[in-house]
């Protein structure tokens, strides 16, 4: 899907590494739950996603090729506010418990 393989991959996020992308927007499109927006139509709200992409890249292993949408990818579609249930290895982390349709 993205001819620079600028996707990386983390417990329950992906991410783009801002220095590989090359802003084709062909990952736009496929996105299976319209999450990736060019950066230049980002709110306000989702400008903090710029470093903290960045930031998690560089901790991330690259995705080489294309996974299936995860079973909850339309559940997850539905949220709000996902920075909150942020799970990383390199010390981001936000809460790692009570997930969208998970029980408590």
């Amino acid at each position: 899907m993205c001819p620079v393989d600028a996707f990386r991959e983390g417990p329950n996020f992906l991410v783009i590494d801002p220095e590989e992308c090359i802003d084709c927007t062909l990952c736009v499109a496929e996105c299976p739950v319209d999450a990736i927006v060019p950066e230049d139509e980002l709110t306000a709200a989702q400008r903090e996603y710029l470093a903290l992409n960045a930031t998690l890249a560089k901790a991330w292993p690259r995705i080489v090729e294309a996974h299936p949408a995860l079973p909850d990818a339309n559940t997850w579609a539905k949220v709000t506010e996902k920075r909150k249930w942020l799970e990383t290895s390199a010390g981001v982390a936000d809460a790692t418990t009570d997930l969208p349709g998970t029980a408590p």
